[in-house]
């Protein structure tokens, strides 16, 4: 009898609790719903919504006769040579310009880490062109290296009378990185730094009392404790170099493509992939056919991706992975 009551009290205590258990339910997703609604109506319906445009011929107007074609815009894709021209000059272009943004603003975020006088203010003038918006950006360094009038080509004169290098057209591809370089050095410089000012201040004075000499410093010490910070800005910059699309656009001298009607078209040199999508969605009117080079992108991006993930073990430092193997 004893028993039955004991196990009968906690039963009706939790029966008491319950009403409260179902208030807290409800007030926790009231407080994700915005989220959560947001999430759902501006995240996940244009993704299914994206992927369905990508199996038809939709092409903006033709709603009421849309045909539903499989898989056939994303096999078109690889018989097309536009694409295979964009992805490869995209390739092209992330394999210049990762190394040396990647390079440049670690080199600065050390120079900068160091007790010199005024570094607040040199960090702030390089963090400045960050901040730039993209078409004021592009129309300054337009001026500067412009073939005839450029003073990037007139300081070259000075030491090569006649200099006139094209920039913007048959080197426009250099003339990207530049600008790209330029634009984005001082957002690596400030994640750079904020790693680097993460470094525990006794390691580095132990090393010192070892004997250790500044190189040694940076090679045992800095760059190892730093391999999270460079894996984490290599994954953003790749994904990023895919997505290259205003600069390339903003780089050409023409105005489109006469009575056609279409978009302007950057120069060959720089004509990426977004710049190829932006082309066939808004300019040939193709939605199918542009929503499924942005999923084959999506693809690409993400196997990259997953290969560098999968090279994060050989060289990034961990602690817990180390701890795991002691």
């Amino acid at each position: 009898m004893q028993t039955q009551e004991s196990r009968a009290r906690p039963r009706n205590k939790q029966r008491r609790q319950s009403p409260r258990k179902r208030r807290k339910i409800v007030a926790f997703y009231m407080f994700i719903a915005p989220w959560l609604i947001g999430f759902v109506v501006l995240g996940i319906t244009p993704l299914v919504l994206g992927f369905l445009t990508s199996l038809t011929n939709y092409d903006g107007l033709n709603l009421p006769t849309v045909k539903f074609l499989g898989l056939r815009n994303y096999a078109r894709a690889f018989t097309d040579s536009d694409v295979t021209y964009s992805f490869g000059r995209t390739l092209v272009w992330a394999a210049l310009n990762l190394p040396v943004w990647l390079g440049l603003s670690f080199a600065l975020a050390l120079i900068l880490n160091q007790n010199i006088k005024g570094r607040g203010i040199f960090r702030t003038l390089f963090y400045l062109p960050s901040i730039v918006p993209p078409v004021s950006a592009v129309w300054i360094w337009k001026t500067f290296l412009d073939q005839n009038y450029g003073l990037l080509n007139y300081i070259l004169s000075l030491f090569q009378p006649g200099t006139a290098i094209p920039w913007l057209s048959t080197y426009a591809l250099q003339g990207l990185t530049f600008i790209a370089v330029w634009t984005g050095l001082g957002a690596g410089m400030v994640v750079f730094l904020a790693g680097l000012q993460g470094i525990p201040s006794e390691l580095v004075e132990a090393a010192r009392v070892d004997g250790a000499n500044a190189w040694h410093i940076f090679r045992h010490v800095t760059l190892p404790l730093m391999t999270p910070i460079i894996f984490y800005q290599l994954v953003m910059a790749l994904i990023g170099s895919f997505q290259q699309f205003v600069i390339p656009l903003l780089l050409t001298t023409s105005v489109g493509s006469g009575s056609t009607g279409l978009p302007v078209v950057p120069p060959r040199s720089v004509y990426l992939y977004m710049n190829h999508v932006y082309r066939q969605i808004f300019g040939l009117q193709k939605f199918g056919y542009g929503t499924a080079l942005l999923w084959l992108l999506f693809v690409v991006v993400m196997v990259l991706t997953l290969v560098v993930f999968r090279t994060e073990r050989y060289w990034v430092y961990s602690e817990a992975a180390i701890e795991e193997e002691v």
